[in-house]
């Protein structure tokens, strides 16, 4: 099963015009990250087992999700729901 979070356009972090994207595809297990641009995107796809470690940083109303992977690489996903930060952070674990 394929699930996509989409971050509330009115968290700022640059979400106004083009919000961050988490899909997760539970068949493939792999995690992409999409941070659209006024052309084309900025997309990162990470398979579960490389994954290091989930975190959620809540807000007053939003939450971002660190993903750090076993290679290095941090991937930071600004702006979504505190609710929909959490079930990003069950899937993953």
């Amino acid at each position: 099963m394929t699930y996509k979070f989409t971050a509330c356009r009115v968290s700022g972090d640059g979400n106004a015009v083009f919000p961050d994207e988490i899909i997760i595809d539970d068949e493939e297990e792999v995690v992409t990250f999409r941070k659209p641009h006024l052309i084309g995107c900025k997309e990162s796809r990470v398979r579960f087992g490389a994954i290091g470690s989930v975190t959620v940083q809540k807000h007053l109303l939003f939450a971002d999700i660190y993903i750090e992977t076993r290679g290095g690489r941090d991937i930071i996903a600004h702006g979504f729901t505190r609710s929909d930060a959490e079930k990003i952070a069950a899937l993953l674990r």
